[in-house]
């Protein structure tokens, strides 16, 4: 339900009843992950999807007999049949979908209020739901999950599991990741097993673009399109300015290596060098490969990458830090203009974080979606 955190928590706020459909696993080539999710008011009005079509008309009526009847449902939608019009995904993935109501009185209904409400400040948490085990799916139920380990909410009298999936949900929260668990149902790894969806909510991931070039102002746009909090940084004021950079969250005016050495940075993060010039990049760089962050990329023709190379090492860069460096930037996609050349870029950071190869899928036989590289085994939210 986090990932229409914004719509539902104006229907919270409206007092609306609602129903919400969550993506809770997938196989094969689904077209929405895990957290995906459709919704669907007491009057009709649906947002969000969980298939980008191809099962809405079917989810939509469960919301409505789900606000109807006040029961959670998990059904399965598999692939269409011969008939074109039967109810499935034709692009030959399987989805599992959570069901719930969220209704005034529904135990459901402060937590969910008070995890959408979290979600739209943009303030991490993660909301965790049962989605299978003794006696069905217990989606009426969740438990909220704050990054300092506090959670309210829970799953009825049963504390030693509250406080089981809570430390799960943590690790799921710390992450920003969003899938299943299997645990037991008294807390431990005895009993019956449950399987239990995590939604992380966390704040958008940064990318610091060094260097206020024209090209900046392209990459800028296109990583707000993929949801990054996006800061530019030189030290030339006349080029860093609002005036060229108007979409940029933040313009920082300072030597790139001391900036990056006081802000923040995690393992999300994206590093974007496009300074190309020694003096601002050897120090940068240096630090940056030292980080640990997502994707450290710079920009320079193949002399340049060489000459670089051999300033950082003689700067005490190691074999094993250099490595880690995307250089020269991007893929080779043929790009010739600041938007072709900030698209090869964002395309290399989408396939390092998705475990991509970049090689065209006209022929392969690879899986079109990929699980993050260094997922937990049976935490992707795979279908069993």
């Amino acid at each position: 339900m986090l990932d229409i955190a914004d719509e539902l928590h104006r229907w919270v706020e409206q007092g609306r009843d609602f129903a919400v459909a969550t993506v809770v696993a997938v196989g094969g080539s689904a077209p929405r992950p895990p957290g995906a999710a459709l919704a669907v008011d007491a009057d009709g009005t649906a947002v969000g999807s969980v298939s980008g079509g191809c099962v809405e008309g079917a989810v939509y009526e469960l919301c409505r007999q789900a606000l109807r009847d006040g029961e959670p449902v998990l059904e399965r939608f598999g692939p269409s049949d011969e008939d074109a019009f039967a109810v499935g995904l034709t692009c030959g993935g399987v989805i599992d979908v959570l069901v719930t109501p969220v209704r005034g009185g529904d135990p459901v209904r402060p937590v969910a209020a008070a995890a959408v409400a979290a979600a739209a400040r943009r303030e991490p948490a993660a909301v965790a739901r049962i989605v299978s085990g003794p006696g069905g799916p217990a989606g009426g139920r969740a438990l909220l999950v704050r990054p300092d380990g506090s959670y309210e909410g829970g799953f009825g009298a049963r504390p030693g599991l509250d406080r089981a999936v809570a430390a799960e949900a943590g690790a799921f929260l710390d992450a920003g990741r969003t899938g299943t668990l299997e645990i037991g149902e008294r807390g431990s790894r005895c009993g019956a097993p449950l399987t239990v969806l995590v939604e992380s909510s966390v704040p958008a991931p940064r990318m610091i673009v060094f260097g206020a070039i024209d090209l900046a102002s392209a990459l800028v746009r296109v990583g707000k399109f993929l949801g990054h909090h996006v800061t530019v940084c030189d030290a030339r004021p006349v080029f860093a300015t609002r005036a060229r950079f108007p979409e940029a969250d933040e313009i920082v005016v300072e030597w790139p290596h001391t900036y990056l050495e006081r802000t923040g940075v995690d393992g999300r993060t994206v590093l974007c060098v496009l300074t190309h010039d020694a003096k601002f990049d050897v120090p940068l760089l240096k630090l940056a490969l030292r980080l640990p962050v997502a994707y450290v990329g710079a920009m320079g023709s193949r002399r340049t990458h060489l000459d670089r190379d051999r300033r950082l090492r003689e700067a005490g860069v190691s074999d094993l830090e250099l490595a880690r460096l995307r250089s020269p930037i991007g893929l080779d996609l043929g790009a010739r203009t600041p938007e072709e050349t900030a698209l090869s870029i964002a395309a290399e950071i989408v396939a390092a974080r998705r475990g991509g190869s970049g090689a065209p899928l006209t022929g392969a036989h690879t899986p079109i979606h990929h699980d993050p590289p260094g997922a937990p085994a049976g935490r992707t939210g795979s279908v069993a």
